[in-house]
C-alpha cells in the first residue's frame, strides 16, 4: 500500500559535497503496489521512498505521478547542485502542505497544494538559499464562489511564504488564498505567477533588490477590516515599523486588477501598489497596469532615488473612492522624498510632492477612455494608433521593452503609459513562459543558490534579450533612415 503522509528530508541524506556527472532521475507513484526500485517502470510507492530508498543526491530528478503525498517537508538539507521533484508532464502529485526550511538548491515544479485554513500552503523559512517554486497549483479550495465572509477568514490558507536569499518563484497559479506570495527574501525573482481571489494582500516585497516582474493579480475580497492591496512594502529599523529602508525593490510589468464582476460578492476597494511606511531607496517601477476602485493606484510614502515611469493607472468606475492616483510623498515622520522622478505615466491623477520630479505623464478622467484604450470594458489597455499618449513620452529612463517585451520605441517617439502601440507585423521579443528569463538579482551564477541561469542583474533581461533589444532598435532606426527624404537629392 502507498504511504501517504509526511515526507520528512533528513539532513545527513542531502549535504553534498560536489555535483555528480552522473544524476540520477527517479519516479515515484502513489498508486503503486511492493517496494519498487523507484524506475520508471517499477516506481517508489511514496516521496519518502525515493529519498529513503534511491540515494537521492545533489543534480538528480525525482518525479511524480499523480496521487495524494500528504506532506513535503525539506528541513537542513543543503545541496552543492540543484534536486528537482517535479511532476511528470500531465500528471497532478498533490500536496497538503510544503515546508522547506534552512535548506539550500531545491527546485519544485508542478506540484498540486490545497487545503483549507493550513496556513502557507508553501512556506520557504528559515536560512534557505536558492529555491525555486515554479508551475505550482495552489489554493485553498477549488471553487470558493459559496463562501461567506468568515469562510474567508476562517477557511482561506495564504499562497507562498518566502524567506532566506536567492528565491526564484515563477509561473505559479494561486486562487482563492488569503495572502498571496509574500517575500522577505533578499536578492529574489517573482515574476509569471497569477493570483486570482484573495482576501488580503496579493504580493508583499520586504527584503531588499528583489524583483516582482510580469505577475497578475486580480479579485480582491473583502471580508474583514483588513486595507487590502495589490502590492505593499514597509520597512522595519531599530524603531519599529516605518524607521528602516527597502532597498532596491523592481516592480516591473505586473498587472493589478481591482475585480472582473461588478457583482462579485465581497467585492473590495483594492489598493493597487501601497507602500506607506518607508523609506523606500532606489525602487524601479516601471510598465505595471494597476485598474482599481482606490485612491492609492501607485503610492510610496518616504522614498528616495526612486522611479516611477511608464505605467497605466486608471478608475475601474466613476464610484467612490478614486479616482487612484500615482502619489510620491512624505514619510509618515515628514521626512520629503529626495530625488524621485515620475515619468511617462498615463493615469488619472497624480498627487506628488513639491519635491518629486513630474515629466511627460498625461492625465485623463474615466469619460475619455475610448479615446486611448482598445477595450477598456474588457480590461484591453492597448493604446488606439490615435491616442493622445502615442509617441508624446521621453525617451529619459524610460524602459527598453513595454508590458508586452515589444522594444520602444515603435513610432517617432516613446509612447506615454504601459503599453507601447506598435502595428500588426511587430511580435513581442521571446520569452520564458510569458516572462523575461533572469536569475535572481545578486546570483553569483553558482548553481547552488541560482535557480535559473540564463540571464542576469537586478532583474533585467538576460544578455541575449538585450542583443535582441539592440538589433530590433538598430533595424528601426534603418528603416527610418531609408524612410526618409534623400537630403542630397533636394539639394
Amino acid at each position: 500500500m502507498a504511504r501517504m503522509g509526511m515526507f520528512v528530508v533528513a539532513t545527513a541524506l542531502f549535504v553534498s559535497v560536489a555535483t555528480r556527472a552522473d544524476a540520477a532521475e527517479y519516479y515515484v507513484d502513489a498508486s503503486a503496489g511492493g517496494a519498487g526500485d523507484g524506475t520508471e517502470g517499477n516506481p517508489w510507492a511514496s516521496v519518502q521512498d525515493a529519498i529513503d530508498e534511491g540515494d537521492v543526491a545533489a543534480g538528480d530528478t525525482v518525479w511524480l505521478m499523480s496521487g495524494d503525498y500528504g506532506e513535503l517537508r525539506i528541513e537542513s538539507a543543503n545541496n552543492s547542485d540543484t534536486i528537482t521533484i517535479a511532476a511528470v508532464n500531465g500528471q497532478e502529485p498533490r500536496f497538503t502542505s510544503v515546508l522547506v526550511r534552512d535548506s539550500s538548491a531545491w527546485t519544485l515544479r508542478g506540484l498540486h497544494v490545497s487545503g483549507e485554513n493550513t496556513g502557507d500552503l508553501v512556506d520557504i523559512a528559515g536560512d534557505s538559499e536558492g529555491v525555486q517554486v515554479e508551475g505550482c497549483v495552489l489554493m485553498s479550495v477549488a471553487d470558493a464562489s459559496s463562501w461567506s465572509a468568515q469562510d474567508w477568514i476562517n477557511r482561506a490558507s495564504n499562497g507562498i511564504s518566502v524567506d532566506g536569499t536567492r528565491m526564484t518563484i515563477r509561473n505559479n497559479l494561486l486562487m482563492n488564498v488569503g495572502y498571496g506570495i509574500s517575500v522577505s527574501a533578499d536578492h529574489s525573482l517573482i515574476e509569471g505567477n497569477l493570483i486570482e481571489n484573495f482576501s488580503r494582500d496579493a504580493l508583499r516585497g520586504l527584503g531588499d533588490h528583489t524583483v516582482f516582474q510580469y505577475n497578475t493579480v486580480k479579485n480582491c475580497y473583502a471580508v474583514d477590516d483588513h486595507h487590502d492591496d495589490g502590492f505593499q512594502s514597509w520597512s522595519v529599523g531599530d524603531g519599529g515599523v516605518g524607521t528602516g529602508e527597502v532597498v532596491g525593490i523592481v516592480l516591473r510589468g505586473n498587472t493589478f486588477i481591482n475585480y472582473e464582476d461588478p457583482n462579485q460578492p465581497h467585492r473590495g476597494d483594492l489598493q493597487g501598489i501601497g507602500c506607506f511606511d518607508g523609506t523606500f531607496v532606489d525602487w524601479v517601477v516601471e510598465n505595471n497596469v494597476v485598474v482599481t476602485d482606490h485612491w492609492h493606484g501607485i503610492t510610496l510614502l518616504g522614498a528616495r532615488n526612486s522611479t516611477i515611469t511608464n505605467n497605466t493607472v486608471l478608475d475601474l468606475n466613476q464610484e467612490g473612492p478614486g479616482p487612484p492616483w500615482i502619489s510620491v510623498n512624505d514619510h509618515k515622520n515628514g521626512t520629503p522624498p529626495t530625488g524621485c522622478v515620475v515619468r511617462n505615466n498615463l493615469t488619472t491623477a497624480l498627487n506628488n510632492s513639491d519635491q518629486v520630479v513630474e515629466e511627460n505623464n498625461i492625465t485623463f478622467s474615466m469619460d475619455e477612455t475610448a479615446a486611448f484604450f482598445v477595450d477598456f470594458d474588457n480590461f484591453d489597455l492597448h493604446l488606439l494608433e490615435a491616442a493622445a499618449a502615442v509617441d508624446t513620452g521621453t525617451t529619459a529612463g524610460a524602459p527598453a521593452l513595454d508590458r508586452d517585451l515589444v522594444p520602444r520605441p515603435q513610432g517617432d517617439g516613446i509612447d506615454v503609459g504601459a503599453y507601447e502601440w506598435h502595428d500588426g507585423s511587430v511580435e513581442p521579443l521571446p520569452s520564458n513562459g510569458g516572462v523575461p528569463t533572469v536569475e535572481p538579482p545578486g546570483s553569483t551564477g553558482n548553481s547552488r543558490g541560482c535557480a535559473v541561469q540564463q540571464g542576469q542583474g537586478q532583474g533585467q533581461p538576460g544578455a541575449w534579450l538585450v542583443l535582441l533589444v539592440l538589433a530590433a532598435l538598430l533595424r528601426r532606426r534603418e528603416r527610418l533612415r531609408d524612410d526618409a527624404p534623400d537630403a542630397r537629392a533636394e539639394a
